[in-house]
């Protein structure tokens, strides 16, 4: 295991996904190449995994630490929205698993070139695919404190919203807000954290976190891959997802409601027109966390959930 990076939930995930020898399988975001790693040697001898990153520099890292692996291995560089066309022009058509871990590696958070951590600092760019989108930057620059305000609402929950964006908008009168480090003091500095806390969160987390998401649009990325994987699955085959906060889970968790529930048609229609049949059955009920040993070893992982599903015949 490359010495910095530690996959969340290592053995949940493969107790969950089991991938087997002949499988195939997706991994939606390679991140560090951990997951990636065990599910190769858990479907040893041909099993093959198609592995997606929107980051480049994750793909070139994978594919050089894993080149050992030849074949069953296929790389390519997407984000996972687009997985109905990347997946089967691979030759992934029909699967038999799916994992997407939706958080991001220890090599972005150490990346001081696009400002994803504000513990590392560096320019605010914060684009997995930094050739498409515009960087975090340009979104502090350009919209208005009432624009500011619900983008840190909407994607950070963030209680404090008005007063971080109105800080942010007055602040840029005089010095753009252009570097991780600056949004960080600026942040801690109108909004600090309350120290009597136990177990204490930088105040910009939720900031951070929001700016992310609207960059990348995340949100909108995952249910359309969520769809895209359930599309790809074989009967029996299972979908594993690794979630970090409260938007990302309650997406997740009403995906697997409604293709559990099947018919999505309004409690009004007295007969289904819409001819929605189930297509998933819980794996997990309800969704696992990781132990205390892992946290301790790994304080990333506090915040996983981790979901799955698995297809039904159709």
């Amino acid at each position: 295991m490359e010495l910095g990076h530690l996959p969340v939930m290592p053995v949940e995930v493969l107790g969950t996904l089991v991938p087997a020898p002949g499988s195939l399988q997706i991994d939606a975001t390679v991140g560090g190449g951990g997951h990636t790693e065990r599910i190769l040697e858990a479907a040893n001898p041909d099993g093959r995994v198609l592995g997606l990153d929107a980051d480049q520099a994750a793909i070139d890292r994978v594919a050089a630490r894993l080149a050992g692996y030849g074949d069953r291995l296929v790389l390519r560089q997407a984000n996972f929205r687009q997985l109905a066309e990347v997946a089967p022009a691979a030759g992934f058509d029909a699967v038999d698993g799916a994992l997407f871990d939706l958080g991001l590696s220890s090599f972005q958070l150490a990346d001081r070139e696009r400002g994803f951590g504000f513990r590392t600092g560096g320019p605010l760019d914060m684009r997995f695919d930094s050739t498409r989108g515009v960087p975090a930057s340009e979104l502090l620059a350009t919209l208005d404190a009432d624009e500011l305000a619900a983008l840190f609402r909407r994607y950070g929950e963030e209680r404090s919203a008005w007063k971080i964006a109105k800080a942010i908008v007055a602040a840029r009168e005089t010095k753009p807000v252009e570097t991780a480090e600056d949004l960080a003091q600026l942040v801690e500095t109108v909004s600090p954290g309350n120290p009597r806390q136990r177990r204490r969160i930088h105040p910009a987390t939720r900031v951070f976190q929001a700016l992310r998401i609207a960059v990348n649009e995340e949100l909108d990325a995952l249910a359309e891959g969520l769809a895209s994987a359930v599309d790809l699955l074989r009967p029996g085959g299972r979908l594993v997802v690794l979630s970090y906060h409260s938007l990302e889970d309650r997406i997740v968790k009403r995906f697997f409601a409604a293709e559990r529930r099947g018919c999505t048609c309004p409690p009004e229609v007295p007969v289904c027109i819409c001819g929605h049949a189930p297509r998933l059955r819980l794996v997990t009920r309800p969704s696992m966390t990781p132990t205390q040993a892992e946290v301790d070893a790994n304080p990333r992982a506090r915040s996983a959930r981790l979901r799955a599903a698995e297809r039904l015949a159709a």
